[in-house]
């Protein structure tokens, strides 16, 4: 652990063998309980489809167990929020870890013992959506109030690039061990993985985080994270598109690309390779954005959603799998630079007090056509054909991003100088968070998440 004389103006800030100033304690604990849980989750993912299948279920079931995760996600995504800024974050990430623990668990003993039937996965995905809903914006908002000045966007870049890569190991491994040993011991390993995370986060110290003030109420709390929100036009106007993106890549990823992996490709590994493939992307796109700074973060980021669209693409074709690989891992690249220049503009931007808040609705306004997407997935087949479905979400993609250039703000905003957040608390110092500042932590979908799927 750094010490306040290790990080004075005289010493070299990154020196071999020790740690950079901005990778305290924290920083490295929530590092670590997030490589963990993605090397479980994004497994799970994989295997909670397959244990539909093996059940008797079709893409339309797919589709309802993967909307069972992503409506509770929206209904309380706000309300975690809110919650997040009132009291200690890694409280709520440690109670949210323990949740998703439990109801894993329990998916994997249905699983392991061939009782499982549709309804029984959809409430426990469903527990699972609930405690990501809390837990997101309580870590978005501990990772953007941690990292200060010219570092800011280096930290972004290295925590993604180890979320990432236990994305890739994850998914890799999670399509092999489902196709040799089957869903549920992949199950179990995740919920294993959820029991570690919560632990390393237990030992969190946060008395290097300013007290925050008590607000009027949680009603109080959301009124003025929403009027942060629509004050900003970069800000609404960006998370507008994501909802469509990000609705169109769960339909994607949750029930199309299984689907076409199932019938063209020979199954789970392939599929598991191609989101592996998604994952090296972004590991590369990390080790970019970790030595490149845009001056215009925004509109840089924004060019760089179009190639999200390239996997639809390739799945409506759809190439072999080495053309849905590359595809993956461009996609991947791209997105990256995307989720790099998207954090520095809200740590840059959004005053420390209320990330969490803002964090809500950027995520609850990202994840909000996520259960409708892909519960239509299964009928939008029927309807039109798998490749049909797969190009008009292509195009959809293509044309919001596009639309988003037109808003000023994206166009033109600039990152400036290290000098504090405007019209917020002033920045954490350097010496406090190289000991005792709060860390990062991640989303195992999207990561979600998707907006970003991770």
């Amino acid at each position: 652990m750094s010490t306040p004389a290790d990080a004075s103006p005289g010493r070299t800030p990154h020196r071999p063998g020790r740690r950079p100033e901005w990778a305290g304690r924290n920083y490295v604990l929530l590092t670590a309980a997030t490589v963990v849980t993605n090397l479980g989750t994004h497994g799970a993912l994989i295997a909670t489809t397959w244990a539909v299948f093996e059940s008797g279920g079709d893409a339309g079931d797919v589709g309802l167990v993967a909307m069972a995760r992503f409506l509770p996600l929206v209904l309380f995504l706000l309300v975690g929020g809110a919650v997040a800024d009132r009291i200690p974050r890694h409280r709520v990430m440690v109670a949210a870890n323990v949740l998703n623990c439990v109801s894993q668990a329990v998916f994997a003993v249905l699983v392991l013992t061939g009782e499982a039937q549709i309804w029984q996965m959809m409430i426990l995905t469903g527990l699972c959506g609930t405690g990501q809903a809390f837990f997101n914006p309580a870590a978005e908002g501990m990772l953007l109030s941690t990292v200060t000045g010219e570092q800011a966007s280096r930290a972004f870049a290295v925590y993604r690039m180890a979320m990432h890569g236990a994305s890739i190991g994850g998914a890799a491994l999670g399509g092999a061990l489902v196709a040799f040993v089957g869903p549920g011991w992949v199950l179990v390993i995740d919920a294993v993985a959820f029991a570690l995370a919560a632990g390393l986060r237990a030992f969190l110290d946060v008395s290097g985080i300013p007290d925050r003030a008590p607000g009027g109420g949680l009603f109080a709390d959301l009124r003025d994270g929403w009027r942060e929100f629509v004050g900003r036009p970069w800000l609404w106007s960006i998370v507008a598109q994501f909802s469509v993106v990000v609705g169109l890549i769960g339909a994607v990823e949750a029930v199309f690309g299984p689907m076409v992996a199932r019938d063209e490709l020979g199954g789970a590994r392939p599929w598991g390779i191609a989101l592996a493939a998604y994952g090296a992307g972004t590991v590369a796109g990390a080790v970019l954005m970790a030595r490149w700074k845009p001056r215009r973060m925004l509109f840089v980021g924004t060019l760089c959603v179009f190639p999200i669209a390239l996997p639809s693409a390739a799945l409506a074709v759809p190439l072999d799998v080495v053309g849905l690989t590359a595809a993956m891992f461009v996609s991947g690249v791209a997105i990256e630079v995307f989720g790099v220049s998207w954090m520095t503009t809200m740590h840059q931007e959004i005053p420390e007090e209320k990330l969490s808040r803002v964090s809500a609705y950027d995520w609850f306004g990202s994840t909000a056509l996520l259960p409708l997407t892909t519960a239509l997935a299964g009928p939008a087949e029927s309807a039109f054909g798998r490749s049909e479905a797969l190009w008009g979400a292509a195009a959809l993609m293509t044309l919001v991003t596009a639309l988003v250039l037109l808003v000023p703000d994206v166009r033109n905003m600039t990152r400036r100088p290290h000098s504090g957040k405007p019209g917020g608390t002033p920045p954490v110092p350097e010496t406090a968070l190289s000991g005792t500042g709060a860390g990062t932590s991640g989303s195992p979908d999207a990561e979600g998440a998707l907006r970003r799927n991770g």
